[in-house]
């Protein structure tokens, strides 16, 4: 091509690219990209004639897992074989920070989303094919970008564990609301414990009276990111119970951690499901685990949950009044409030929800699809720091600390041995008994996609989402992003599954997520309901 003077000195004075790094004109970058094709199948067969994907490369992306790929294609395509350009290109990748966001600066803004899209309406054997390739096209992209000088000096240093920390951040003063609950552990104990300032961040936890008011503070843009019960992010997204607004669940907080409290005046009636017919029973908000759990449990009795109980929205900081004063006569909410409801004599645990589900999620981290788009290198430190505080509330041996960091009136506003019976396990229930079950709660980041299949059937069970948008897979996909916690708990060290989903055992049947449709019919057909 021929430049003129004019383009010729431009070039010369040019700065690095605004999208990609790349010592050129920004707007030369999006003229490269106006002329390439937009089908993703068009797009690597270009890029397997031009040379850049080789036979050996295109067998390595059948074979390999993503996360192999990643390193394989990095190591043999952009290190070239040269361990300096090596560890030049791994500190590109950690400047851009990560993957995600070396995506958007090989293809432009919307290249995760385009990938998705490619993704969603394939099969299984060709979708994986696609991701691992497109994973290769963005860093090869991201590689041929790049400044020519191999400078050392503009590398960044990686965290212990792989991953730069904090670079690049597009805010550092943030905004997060949580409800003081115990399943908020790993977002409230990052601020007193340090895992936001480890990660170069200035976190503000907001403390929220009800989860109808995160979810509105949520789409008025007063919040940054959110503490949420799992199936918000889902509810928000599909516009069930409110306006649409695109939510991505970034991570799980805490699983486990909630029981089914009934008031004193029942000690001598309740002893199984069938018994609960006629009560008024509270849960946190209708898109909650609660309440899908609730319904599951009081289903396997032979119960309608719409016509044989009452089931009513209580915020969870009002429950104990409202279990105390009668005006509830049981709950399905989170802890401490059943803990807190034992020891002021108010109600008894009639059942922990692990005993319903063991290892059920209940509520996780998550921001707006809008929000993570303005501040990619933000969400990825955030979620990170936040992976990194479940981590360490997962191990028993921190309990008491963390009970001791979190229980004070700026968090939870609890009595410090109500907080540690719950994270510890060993607690009083209100029937004469100290129990012992150190799995009472527990922490695990992982977003499994089969924990969206089974709220997705259920929400489509009790007709808060009609039969016909129930498309799991597409849920699943778009609104848990599996891989990239799975990504970022590999980067500081855990040891996260490699699988997406899994078969549910929970008590009165199991759920496959590969016949998820066919569940539901299965649960009305065994119980009536």
């Amino acid at each position: 091509m021929v430049l003129t003077a004019t383009e010729q000195g431009a070039r010369r004075n040019a700065q690095p690219c605004v999208v990609c790094g790349g010592v050129h004109l920004s707007q030369d970058h999006w003229k490269f990209m106006a002329d390439m094709p937009q089908d993703p199948i068009d797009l690597i067969d270009d890029l397997t004639k031009m040379g850049v994907y080789k036979s050996r490369s295109l067998s390595i992306a059948q074979t390999l897992n993503q996360a192999e790929l990643r390193k394989q294609l990095f190591l043999k395509m952009a290190g070239r074989g040269n361990p300096k350009r090596e560890r030049l290109c791994n500190d590109l990748i950690q400047l851009a920070g990560g993957l995600d966001a070396a995506f958007a600066a090989a293809f432009g803004p919307k290249a995760g989303a385009f990938f998705a899209d490619a993704n969603r309406t394939s099969n299984a054997t060709r979708r994986q094919f696609l991701r691992n390739i497109a994973v290769g096209a963005a860093l090869v992209t991201l590689v041929n970008c790049a400044p020519r000088e191999e400078n050392p000096q503009a590398t960044t240093q990686s965290a212990a564990g792989g991953g730069a920390v904090g670079e690049n951040l597009e805010k550092t003063n943030l905004r997060v609301g949580f409800i003081p609950i115990t399943c908020a552990t790993p977002i409230i104990m990052s601020e007193p414990l340090g895992f936001y300032q480890k990660y170069n961040l200035n976190v503000s936890v907001v403390k929220m009276p009800s989860w109808a008011a995160v979810r509105d503070s949520a789409i008025a843009g007063e919040l940054d990111a959110y503490h949420m019960l799992a199936p918000m992010p889902i509810a928000m997204t599909l516009g069930l119970g409110s306006a649409t607004f695109p939510v991505k669940l970034a991570s799980i907080e805490n699983i486990n951690g909630q029981a089914i409290t009934v008031a004193n005046k029942h000690k001598d009636r309740v002893r199984g499901p069938e018994d609960f017919r006629g009560f008024k029973i509270g849960v946190p908000f209708p898109y909650s685990m609660h309440n899908l759990l609730l319904r599951y449990y009081l289903a396997s009795g032979g119960l309608n949950p719409d016509t044989d109980v009452q089931i009513d929205p209580v915020p969870p900081p009002d429950s104990v009044a409202r279990l105390t004063v009668g005006d509830i006569d049981a709950m399905l909410m989170p802890d401490p409030f059943n803990q807190r409801a034992v020891y002021e004599g108010a109600g008894f645990i009639h059942m922990l929800t692990k005993d319903l589900w063991p290892g059920h999620p209940c509520c996780a981290f998550a921001a707006s699809d809008r929000w993570i788009e303005d501040h990619p290198n933000t969400f990825r430190a955030l979620n990170k720091a936040i992976i990194d505080g479940t981590g360490y509330a997962s191990n028993p041996a921190n309990r008491k600390e963390i009970a001791a960091a979190i229980s004070s009136r700026q968090f939870l506003n609890q009595p410090q041995e109500v907080v540690e019976a719950v994270l510890t396990g060993n607690f009083e229930d209100g029937l004469g008994n100290t129990q012992n079950v150190p799995d009472r709660i527990d922490f695990d980041p992982y977003p499994w996609q089969s924990f969206a299949y089974w709220i997705s059937s259920q929400l489509t069970r009790w007709n808060f989402l009609p039969e016909e948008r129930a498309n799991y897979e597409e849920i699943g996909q778009e609104i848990f992003l599996t891989d990239l916690a799975r990504e970022l708990a590999q980067e500081i060290g855990q040891n996260p599954p490699t699988e997406e989903l899994r078969v549910e055992k929970l008590k009165f049947d199991e759920f496959n997520p590969e016949q998820a449709s066919a569940y539901v019919k299965q649960q009305v057909d065994k119980f009536g309901v």
